[in-house]
């Protein structure tokens, strides 16, 4: 769907980033003032007016000009440069790097970080790192008269651009791998939503193909006596005996049509619309994968686990196909599946007999868009995107599942365990 593949491009809300960048210039304002007038110190106040008008101009435009709600992730690299340069032109003025303001020289990098894209993140730290390196030869002295008093070694002089560099780098890199995987992790529960709204759409598409069924079955049992009684009464016209009989054989049609919607009604009806034990729904999900796989499951039960029917679950059904989907699509020829449950718990332990999980991932399993460096067969490559669906759906609704592989039959192993308290009060 087009709408979610929008979150794949990086942007800024227009109103935020207004409302930091007036706090910015406001907050500037006030130090020059406050330095210039209060503490009566002498310095280049008046191009530092200059520099500080030049970015309210720049916030107006941003403001009045530009239209789009969401700031592009290429004008936010250009305004974001602005911020940089601007207020490194404004430190230069008073004092450079022994300018105590000179770490808010890294604020528009680190904001940037968590929001836009990697190239223009690389641009904004290359040219912060360039301009603090800058600064560091080139600025005019302290304002007066504390450049008189304020002196301090080689070592500590070029400390300061070496902590802010190394600082710079370390939260940028924190927050660009937080912010993928806070990206990657919206993404994916964004194609959740989209998947259980796609089977709740289906499951109403079901019922209301079922009740056409039964609805349509009696008019149209009607028609075809008509036709009968017509062909009788009108054998003797041709013409209309084609039409006619036309006619009945289109009735024909639509009730093999609605026959075939309405195949075995009774269980399609308990399935959507009653509230069934564990046993029976993994018996259906069982069921549903066996019209279509030649793997054999094999299904294990206590003939005395817990009657106690389940409140009907879109959850639960989903998260669970997924987990059996995934042994069906792995294993080489068997799938295994046992349920457990007493008064306390139910737990139901899944395991194929395929290659199991790559070592590489398996303590990240759960995590959406997973790769490994195993060569394995590309055609059975998965994201682990499914697998991210079933466990939040699952732990959504309680359960708790421990991943690993199996040792007795070689392939993945999946163990999801509920208390009965949570899962027959869900």
């Amino acid at each position: 769907m087009k709408f979610f593949e929008t979150s794949k491009y990086y942007s800024l809300k227009k109103s935020t980033y207004i409302s930091l960048r007036w706090i910015g210039i406001i907050g500037q304002l006030i130090s020059i003032y406050l330095v210039y007038f209060y503490l009566n110190f002498t310095f280049d106040f008046v191009y530092s007016n200059i520099i500080i008008i030049i970015g309210i101009l720049s916030n107006l435009y941003l403001t009045y000009v530009y239209k789009k709600t969401q700031v592009s992730d290429r004008a936010a690299l250009i305004f974001l440069l602005i911020d940089i340069i601007q207020l490194g032109t404004l430190i230069y003025l008073t004092g450079g790097i022994l300018n105590p303001f000179i770490i808010f020289l890294i604020i528009p990098s680190i904001f940037a970080s968590s929001n836009l894209g990697l190239r223009t993140n690389l641009t904004i730290i290359i040219t912060t790192i360039f301009i603090i390196i800058f600064l560091t030869f080139y600025s005019k002295e302290l304002p007066e008269p504390l450049n008189n008093h304020f002196h301090v070694s080689p070592y500590y002089y070029y400390a300061i651009p070496v902590a802010l560099i190394i600082a710079l780098i370390f939260l940028n890199l924190f927050a660009i791998i937080f912010g993928s995987e806070s990206r990657l992790r919206k993404e994916a529960l964004q194609k959740m939503e989209e998947v259980m709204a796609k089977e709740h759409e289906m499951l109403s598409l079901g019922g209301q193909a079922a009740a056409a069924a039964h609805s349509l079955g009696t008019p149209l049992s009607t028609i075809k006596v008509i036709t009968q009684e017509l062909l009788k009464q009108l054998k003797d016209q041709k013409d209309v005996i084609q039409d006619i009989e036309l006619l009945s054989s289109q009735v024909e049609r639509c009730n093999q049509i609605l026959k075939r919607l309405s195949l075995n009604p009774i269980e399609e009806d308990e399935f959507i619309d009653d509230d069934l034990t564990m046993k029976d729904y993994i018996k259906e999900i069982i069921f549903s994968f066996q019209q279509t796989s030649n793997k054999e499951f094999i299904f294990n039960f206590d003939q005395d686990s817990n009657p106690k029917k389940i409140t009907k679950s879109i959850e639960i059904v989903y998260g669970l196909r997924n987990f059996i989907g995934n042994a069906n699509k792995f294993s080489k020829n068997k799938i295994f599946i046992s349920l457990k449950s007493d008064m306390n718990f139910t737990e139901i332990n899944l395991e194929d007999d395929g290659d199991g999980y790559p070592a590489d991932i398996l303590s990240k399993i759960g995590e959406p868009y997973l790769k490994t460096v195993k060569d394995i067969d590309k055609e059975k490559i998965g994201l682990g995107l499914g697998l991210f669906i079933g466990k939040t759906l699952l732990e959504k609704n309680f359960a708790i599942l421990t991943f690993r592989n199996s040792k007795t039959r070689g392939g993945a192993e999946v163990k999801i365990k509920w208390k009965n308290n949570d899962l027959f009060n869900l």
